[in-house]
């Protein structure tokens, strides 16, 4: 069974402390989809924590999966050549 957490506002240096709060119980999860659809903003502090999560999830085991994440997501994730290492998006 999958855990989701709906995150909503900007993801970005300023907010990355309440993100992690709010996520934290739910990393544990066999299967976690983030829904990233009411995210106005994000910047390379988000994509690092996104990366760091998914190391984890993918070092015990576990499946991490966004969900609409917005269309900068990707392009800051190309920029800095970590794209394929993003969880797996799903539409």
């Amino acid at each position: 069974m999958s855990e989701s957490v709906k995150l909503s506002g900007a993801l970005t240096l300023d907010s990355i402390c309440r993100v992690q709060r709010e996520v934290a119980d739910k990393l544990t999860a066999p299967a976690l989809v983030l829904d990233l659809s009411e995210v106005s903003e994000i910047d390379s502090t988000a994509v690092s924590l996104l990366l760091h999560w998914q190391r984890d999830a993918v070092a015990a085991g576990r499946q991490l999966t966004l969900q609409r994440p917005p269309a900068n997501l990707t392009s800051l994730a190309a920029l800095y050549g970590v794209e394929e290492f993003l969880p797996h998006i799903q539409a």
